[in-house]
């Protein structure tokens, strides 16, 4: 009797321990190389969402624990990445910055049964043409922002001639393509462009595109670049006074951008955001405004997007898993399937069809210096100019299974 006793003690000390484990997630971001900067956003707002999960019971019962691996933002680099984390014990996977980062990672995260979030990533083939059963995105699409934007430009300053510069790869090509299909600029010998090597790109690259935006006789010029590769712009277009002459605008216009070029060379310029610090107050979101001030006090600054982005990945996830009572890949992806929510801002939605988050984009304009240095905080860098929800930018699931059919894709996910 003793023995049995003590076997039963022993198995409940067991069963005890075991649901005390940590549950482990996994974040495969640029710790280094380009958009290291949004990487580093990614990882505090990861953090800051743990503690607060973590200070609140854990997800069923358990602690979060978060491993992560640097992409440098290679596709390949990122791809292993994915077989490490795996490996060390991650039952979901998150980051990505570059589109093509976010593809090749949730390719290999679907074929090892793995919930994988495309944290950022812009370009319409992360959910589209490349889109699959185990990748979610959080951040709106080329789609989104291009029609956001499209539709601010064309009611605010239409009839012009536009010069587009574009990264070459996957997010550069959608986002220039949404661009020009909402602002009339489709006729690609009226609307000449460029496209800049990516990621390899060097300041003559840079000279030699904006000379031929200048000579161009453009009232716009579109930089459809991100991170480094715009603040590099922006510089070298400041130097060639192109910035007091032309209208830039750049599909997404970060927070993290204006900190690196500077408030002054990057005044003025037009572009879309997801989210940005100001949008809680806009939306009256009690939970923004808390994530803002609490992301304050943790790291003395003010939030941008990409750490909204990871913020809202990780409580989405842990409330996914609250809600299946599972952590298993295909419990939380059922979960999330059109599952309407409100968390930062206003109400969004993770659609079933293909996995995109549609939600209110914001079409911005960066501040002057002289109202960046007004506010207490320095970092007031954006105005919002318009919201637009999601019914006036998302694809729809027709245009969505067309574009599948049109790569050769199944018209439902896999």
């Amino acid at each position: 009797m003793r023995m049995f006793s003590a076997l039963a003690l022993w198995v409940a000390m067991s069963v005890s321990a075991l649901a005390a484990d940590p549950i482990i997630i996994g974040l495969n971001y640029p710790r280094t190389g380009h958009y290291k900067e949004e990487g580093l956003a990614q990882m505090r707002g990861a953090l800051l969402a743990i503690d607060e999960i973590n200070s609140q019971g854990g997800v069923l019962g358990r602690d979060i624990h978060i491993i992560t691996r640097d992409t440098a933002s290679r596709p390949e680099k990122a791809a292993r990445n994915v077989d490490k984390l795996i490996g060390d014990g991650a039952v979901m996977l998150f980051g990505s910055v570059s589109s093509a980062v976010a593809i090749a990672a949730s390719a290999r995260a679907q074929q090892l049964n793995t919930l994988y979030f495309a944290t950022i990533g812009y370009s319409n083939d992360v959910t589209g043409k490349n889109g699959h059963r185990y990748v979610f995105r959080e951040s709106s699409s080329a789609t989104m922002t291009g029609r956001a934007l499209g539709k601010y430009l064309s009611e605010n300053m239409p009839n012009k001639k536009y010069f587009y510069i574009t990264a070459d790869y996957t997010w550069g090509h959608s986002s220039e393509q949404a661009l020009r299909e909402n602002t009339n600029s489709l006729d690609s010998s009226q609307h000449k462009g460029v496209l800049l090597p990516f990621p390899t790109a060097k300041q003559s690259d840079y000279n030699a595109s904006l000379q031929q935006a200048k000579d161009s006789g453009a009232d716009i010029i579109a930089l459809v670049l991100y991170g480094h590769d715009l603040v590099r712009a922006m510089r070298t277009a400041e130097t060639m006074g192109l910035t007091d002459q032309v209208q830039f605008i750049a599909p997404n216009l970060t927070q993290s951008v204006i900190e690196q070029a500077g408030a002054t060379v990057m005044s003025g310029v037009i572009g879309t955001e997801h989210w940005l610090w100001r949008a809680p107050e806009l939306e009256q979101s009690k939970a923004g405004l808390a994530f803002v001030e609490n992301f304050n006090k943790a790291y003395d600054l003010y939030p941008p997007s990409a750490a909204a982005s990871a913020y809202t990945v990780v409580k989405q996830w842990a409330d996914a898993v609250n809600r299946s009572r599972s952590y298993e890949s295909e419990a939380v992806i059922n979960a999330l399937e059109n599952y309407s929510y409100t968390l930062l801002k206003d109400a969004a939605q993770w659609r079933a069809f293909d996995h995109q988050n549609v939600q209110t984009v914001y079409v911005v304009q960066a501040n002057e210096r002289n109202a960046v240095m007004a506010h207490p905080s320095k970092q007031d860098y954006l105005k919002i100019l318009e919201r637009f929800d999601a019914e006036q930018t998302a694809q729809t699931h027709e245009q969505w299974q067309a574009e599948r059919s049109k790569a050769g894709k199944p018209t439902r996910l896999q």
